[in-house]
């Protein structure tokens, strides 16, 4: 222990546990206690109560609880030490000195001259920063077409002091002699990042020269790095800061600490991938924002914004690796219990062109209109394709499973399978119950050892097919052994009557034999069936079968009994396809796209008909 265990205990008695909790959730007083909204879980109904005689808090929804230690802990990602020293500072407690312990003595040593360090480079950079606002504001060539920069971007004076935008002048030692002449120590001055060195010519300079400056600042508004834009055609196009003992790169978010309060306010964060991004949403008055430099989102950022906001709407770009970016921000953001929306612009535009192109009141529609990410991660417009055949919902329903398994609320976690299940047609009890077991299994330590792994793509493979209907098997019986009646069904058989079914591979399979005049037999189908075990053991249990029909007998019968069964098969590949139109529209009609909405409206209606008569014929039958 490193404190005495009487103080701990004295330090836990004498803290507000409602002060300390109530910025991360709104508390109104019932009785003696606080109640409000669960900070750990999304929840419409508040269960999450606070007791201040007591010293501990609890959520009856998600069963979290435990002293301001505990909620620290958990909220912003500290170990016990650093939550004593958190609640110490919030309670203006001063801290004794901790139990003679070497190893942790050693470590304190370490991180008091690496905080010492950190506290120095950032005075350097803030130096830097004020110097880099004087330039802009010069009356020389530079610094002229720096700010006419700006203005042709759309960047008002106003916006350019509340981010401290600056100039770095075009000199190797502009910031360098400043530097200098205030007697700073050279080896300090090359440990903050603001210069380069090159050891073969000796030579220390200026990093950023002729750049648009844009301060990175913490959540206290201390100026911890830099990004700098070049104007013309210097490359790179950005050039930002090395790590350094205050920088840490993917532990700081860009206009967090310009936009932490209108976070909090709308209980909402829109993130963006680049520093133009956020300011031109600032420059609107969309300030609720938050930018993740440019770097894979990571899991120190989502600690970082969720002591802002439960809630978070991802906009970044629309291309592949926007899309790859928002889904591992996903990741980082539902590990932490967060509700997460992603929304695209259309026509591939970045928020700093839409709304500079199309207005505010545009993008806001655009915003409100953000999916759940389950939803934007299953539009076929993102997939590249319809989730229409097992295949194609077996890989999405991966995906979607890998990310929500890392929710770590477990009713949240279950709900959102649910969620998943219904979007991929996975409906058959006992697979869910499986893929459920098997992803629980996947979230314990020993589910990293091999030997306690199933395969969930085989799983997922074998669930999105669902049962074999008794149609698809029924004529899967009547052809297998019938060379005569596969002569007439399969030309009546369209791929879209099957592809969507369980048995797809092997009706497939059946086309492929019946075309290249051979017979169906255990080699043949092997050629043309993966390892999917549920296949080959029904191509297996038809091969055992025997003929439905003897080579003398009419034909008529078990054509009859086929057609019946085409029919019935096309008859639940329209609506299967049906149902899907009606998603894809829902969809298309929150995100505005009014050409495809009308273009599947009438699918629709087509297919409606077709379906009509289909039902007729088989009456009729």
């Amino acid at each position: 222990m490193l404190y005495e265990q009487y103080f701990i205990d004295d330090l836990k008695n004498r803290a507000d546990i409602v002060r300390i909790i109530q910025p991360y959730a709104e508390l109104k007083k019932k009785g003696q206690n606080w109640m409000g909204c669960c900070p750990f879980h999304q929840e419409k109904t508040p269960s999450f109560s606070v007791s201040p005689t007591k010293g501990f808090y609890k959520c009856f929804g998600c069963g979290k609880g435990g002293s301001v230690y505990n909620f620290l802990m958990e909220m912003e990602g500290l170990n016990f030490p650093e939550a004593i020293k958190r609640v110490a500072e919030i309670s203006g407690v001063m801290l004794p000195e901790p139990v003679d312990d070497k190893n942790y003595e050693l470590s304190r040593k370490h991180s008091a001259e690496k905080k010492q360090l950190a506290d120095q480079i950032i005075e350097l950079n803030q130096i830097a920063l004020d110097f880099w606002e004087r330039e802009l504001q010069k009356k020389n060539a530079k610094a002229k077409a720096a700010r006419e920069y700006l203005e042709q971007r759309g960047i008002s004076d106003e916006i350019q002091k509340a981010f401290h935008m600056g100039f770095s002048p075009d000199k190797w030692d502009g910031l360098l002699n400043l530097l200098r002449e205030k007697k700073i120590d050279d080896k300090l001055i090359e440990q903050s990042g603001l210069v380069s060195v090159n050891e073969e010519k000796g030579r220390v300079f200026d990093r950023f020269r002729e750049r648009i400056m844009f301060p990175v600042l913490d959540v206290n508004g201390r100026p911890v790095a830099f990004g700098a834009r070049a104007m013309g055609a210097d490359e790179p196009k950005y050039l930002n800061s090395p790590e350094t003992a205050a920088y840490t790169k993917g532990a700081h978010l860009y206009g967090l600490f310009q936009g932490k309060g209108e976070i909090r306010k709308r209980k909402f964060a829109i993130l963006v991938e680049g520093y133009l991004d956020l300011i031109a949403l600032a420059q609107f008055g969309v300030t609720n924002t938050a930018a993740s430099l440019g770097t894979a989102f990571t899991d120190q950022q989502a600690v970082l914004l969720s002591r802002f906001s439960r809630q978070a709407v991802i906009n970044y770009d629309g291309d592949q690796p926007g899309i790859d970016a928002a889904r591992k921000a996903v990741f980082a953001l539902l590990s932490r219990s967060m509700e997460v929306k992603v929304f695209v612009l259309p026509d591939g535009n970045d928020p700093d062109d839409f709304i500079r192109s199309y207005g505010v009141n545009e993008y806001q529609q655009n915003r409100s209109k953000a999916s759940m990410w389950y939803d934007f991660f299953s539009d076929p417009r993102i997939l590249g394709h319809r989730m229409s055949t097992p295949h194609q919902r077996s890989e999405a329903a991966q995906q979607l499973l890998t990310l929500a398994n890392v929710i770590p609320n477990p009713t949240e976690r279950v709900t959102m399978f649910e969620q998943i299940f219904l979007l991929c047609s996975i409906s058959d009890p006992t697979a869910r119950r499986t893929l459920r077991r098997q992803l629980d299994l996947a979230k314990a330590p020993q589910g990293k050892d091999q030997s306690y792994k199933t395969d969930l793509e085989n799983t997922v493979r074998r669930a999105v097919r669902g049962p074999v209907t008794i149609a698809e098997r029924h004529l899967l019986e009547l052809l297998v052994f019938d060379r005569d009646l596969r002569d007439i069904i399969l030309q009546q058989l369209e791929p879209s009557d099957f592809e969507n079914l369980s048995t797809s591979e092997i009706f497939a399979a059946f086309n492929a034999i019946h075309a290249a005049k051979q017979e169906i037999t255990p080699e043949t189908l092997l050629e043309h069936i993966g390892d999917d075990e549920a296949a080959l053991d029904l191509a297996h249990t038809l091969l055992s079968g025997q003929p439905r029909r003897n080579r003398e007998d009419a034909i008529d019968g078990v054509l009859h009994d086929a057609e019946n069964c085409v029919f019935a098969l096309r008859n639940m590949a329209i609506a299967n396809r049906i149902m899907e139109i009606s998603r894809e529209a829902t969809l298309a009609e929150q995100s505005g796209s009014d050409e495809l909405f009308n273009q599947l409206t009438f699918e629709q209606l087509e297919l409606e008909k077709i379906r009509r008569s289909l039902q007729q014929h088989i009456t009729e039958m």
